[in-house]
């Protein structure tokens, strides 16, 4: 963290240890988007009386609580990466969560090694492809790799986040030779270098540079709402129902941890609870076109768009600890040459 950082950190934490005095709060420090938590914030201070003072940072989280020590004033961290909420609990900086609510809501998969995060949305990262062009409406990842493909394959840079979880995943169910050998034969199914933006992707199915592509589930949301030329690209790509061979479909997640020192442990419990209620899911979950994690919510927005989500059972964790071999593997064949 830069010097300027720090400082305006400081700044922040004396301001929010200063505020004004409440009979019951929490601290919360968060990379969301104000305007996608907000009204789950807003909600729980309805329903509980338990003032949530919230700071949003976009970068330089886990530097901030390092710094602040023992006398950190964070409570719960969010955040909205498998491998950032992961490097959390490995920096050591966060703390089991005791919950029966979270161990009963929320699968084991999709919780960190000894409860140290859970999950409260997933975002999935499917296949979409042409409506005109693409007959089948189901694949599995492994199909990417098929010869079928050579030419008509888009994808964003293997190195971006999204892209290096789900190859994470791919290595932690298979092994690093036979990651190798599918990113060497996805690299010879791209029909034009990999980059620009998931959205970009359905761009390129719609003037017919590819047939098929890989993207997070939410775009398709934004883009099915969108008034603009990305409403065309909606209209020209359908989603695939998809999964690993023998598995489910590969998701990255948002996150809670409850932080190593919080001061208000148990407003941080009540906290993490309330987000894996039904009303905070939709709240939280219909903002963003996210999946719910708690499996009583049928009605959310993703689902009514896109189909019931079946995540893959590779423990979150796992992927997490794979990503920095995948990338390794993504720069050892060239992907993004």
């Amino acid at each position: 963290m830069s010097v300027k950082s720090r400082l305006y950190a400081a700044a922040l934490t004396s301001c929010l240890l200063a505020g004004p005095a409440f009979a019951q709060s929490v601290n919360l420090y968060t990379t969301r988007e104000p305007a996608l938590l907000n009204p789950v914030i807003e909600a729980f201070t309805k329903d509980t009386g338990i003032k949530v003072n919230a700071v949003f940072l976009k970068d330089g989280l886990q530097e901030r609580i390092k710094a602040e020590g023992a006398n950190s004033p964070a409570d719960v961290m969010l955040l909205v990466d498998v491998g950032q909420i992961n490097e959390a609990a490995d920096a050591g900086i966060t703390q089991p969560i005791q919950s029966a609510l979270v161990d009963k809501t929320v699968p084991a998969a999709l919780r960190g090694p000894g409860n140290n995060w859970v999950t409260l949305t997933q975002r999935a990262r499917i296949v979409v492809a042409s409506k005109d062009r693409v007959q089948q409406d189901a694949i599995t990842y492994e199909e990417l790799a098929d010869p079928t493909w050579k030419g008509k394959f888009c994808i964003r840079a293997g190195q971006h986040p999204y892209n290096n979880a789900f190859f994470a995943a791919y290595l932690a169910r298979n092994g690093a030779e036979k990651t190798e050998a599918y990113l060497k034969a996805l690299k010879a199914n791209t029909a034009r270098k990999p980059g620009g933006g998931d959205r970009e992707v359905a761009r390129d199915i719609l003037s017919g540079q590819c047939d098929i592509a890989v993207i997070n589930t939410y775009y398709i949301g934004l883009m099915s709402q969108a008034k603009n030329e990305q409403k065309g690209w909606y209209d020209a790509i359908k989603p695939l129902k998809s999964s690993f061979a023998g598995g489910g479909t590969h998701v990255n997640v948002s996150a809670a941890a409850i932080a190593k020192n919080a001061p208000n442990k148990e407003n941080a419990v009540k906290l993490v609870e309330y987000m894996l209620g039904e009303k905070a899911q939709h709240l939280y979950a219909d903002g963003n076109f996210e999946y719910p994690v708690n499996a009583d919510v049928k009605e959310a927005a993703s689902v009514k768009l896109l189909g019931a989500l079946t995540p893959d059972t590779t423990p979150l964790g796992d992927v997490a600890k794979n990503r920095k071999a995948a990338s390794e593997l993504v720069d050892k064949v060239g992907f993004d040459n």
